[in-house]
């Protein structure tokens, strides 16, 4: 979460935090949502500030952190109607709480604050944290289950240890993203192919491009930021959060991969964003031995993007990718084809935090700069 994005630039969050040891989470949680662009403002009740000093919230957000609603009616202020707050994040939650909040009672700050947002509409996360004993509790988990029909977004804990342990604060910030996305992707489905191919050359080595992965990734994460069902296929070795991940080495495996998920359902997006293999070696057997000139003959591979658009279930839109010196010429290729987006960039992207990319439609152009999150956010922007 080191990275800065501005997935919520403009927004105002009040994060509560309540009397669980999760509440020393509070100070990375803070800053990891000032480092997305929100304005944070911190309220802890009595038994968080026992645990955790409220000097650490001002310091990690920036603003004093209120500890009891004074004279200034600071709840309306922020969550009332009208109140300047975007959402209420309320991480730690403990059980006393998530059974005040479902009750109505409010004697606490973070309680109060909870009844005016519920009154007002405004967007609420509740992130439990608490003994798994506790957590499995037939009231807690009707207050729960009470506060989610009321439109409460609910970040399940990790069950851990006998513990209902709080989500990581990646997941946390995600859920934020979506509580305040309004959901506009809810109901859709996306596949996102990402990263690069791995060809085998022999027992040992393999071909493959520069191409991380990043771009993918990000697409991926704003395609559920906006609260679509995301499925990826990927070469990484370890999973994407908050989507479904499908492993694929070779652009062999990953074809086979794609064409198997479109067989299974039509998907509302398909997103060709991996640098897949153009070519593969004629592979050895064993290890080639080392200090000796070789010849490798390269064999053309079937572009997946085309055995998609052919497939009995097409995806309802299909992005691709290209990449090069004449990248305009071929993105025109795949619009004649019936690609509905190519976005084309040079090679400087490949690896990189940012990049340049012309976003290419048969309707025109749109020149796009900055991180692959902005990018990501600008493209899915142009798709809804």
């Amino acid at each position: 979460m080191n990275t800065i994005r501005t997935t919520l630039a403009g927004k105002e969050i009040v994060l509560g935090l309540t009397g669980s040891i999760a509440a020393i989470d509070g100070v990375r949680l803070g800053h990891a949502l000032r480092r997305c662009g929100a304005d944070v403002q911190g309220v802890m009740t009595t038994a968080a500030c026992g645990i955790l000093h409220p000097d650490a919230i001002t310091y990690a957000t920036g603003n004093v952190t209120l500890t009891r609603c004074g004279g200034l009616v600071e709840h309306v202020t922020y969550c009332g109607d009208g109140g300047s707050a975007d959402l209420l994040l309320i991480a730690p939650a403990t059980a006393n709480t998530i059974c005040k909040i479902a009750h109505g009672i409010d004697d606490t700050p973070v309680t109060t604050f909870a009844t005016t947002a519920i009154g007002s509409g405004m967007p609420i996360v509740l992130v439990p944290a608490m003994h798994e004993s506790m957590y499995r509790h037939p009231g807690v988990r009707a207050c729960l289950e009470t506060l989610r029909t009321w439109g409460i977004m609910i970040v399940d804990p990790r069950i851990e240890e006998g513990k209902a342990k709080i989500a990581d604060i990646e997941t946390i910030v995600h859920e934020t993203e979506r509580a305040l996305s309004g959901l506009p992707l809810k109901g859709k489905t996306v596949l996102v192919t990402s990263g690069p191919c791995r060809e085998r050359l022999d027992d040992v080595r393999v071909m493959t491009t520069r191409s991380t992965g990043k771009m993918g990734r990000e697409l991926a994460r704003e395609a559920s930021r906006l609260g679509a069902e995301v499925r990826v296929v990927h070469g990484d070795t370890f999973s994407l959060p908050h989507v479904d991940n499908v492993h694929a080495e070779s652009a062999g495996e990953m074809r086979e991969a794609v064409l198997s998920l479109c067989a299974e359902q039509t998907f509302d997006y398909y997103i060709s964003a991996a640098a897949i293999s153009d070519f593969a070696p004629a592979a050895y057997e064993g290890k080639i031995p080392s200090g000796q000139q070789i010849s490798v003959d390269l064999f053309p591979l079937p572009k997946i993007i085309q055995d998609v658009m052919q497939a009995e279930n097409r995806p309802k839109t299909v992005v691709g990718f290209k990449l090069g010196w004449n990248s305009h010429e071929e993105a025109q290729h795949l619009l004649d084809a019936g690609v509905d987006l190519v976005a084309a960039n040079t090679p400087d992207a490949l690896g990189a935090d940012s990049g340049a990319y012309d976003l290419i439609t048969k309707d025109g152009c749109v020149h796009v700069e900055g991180t692959k999150t902005e990018v990501a956010e600008r493209l899915w922007h142009l798709l809804r």
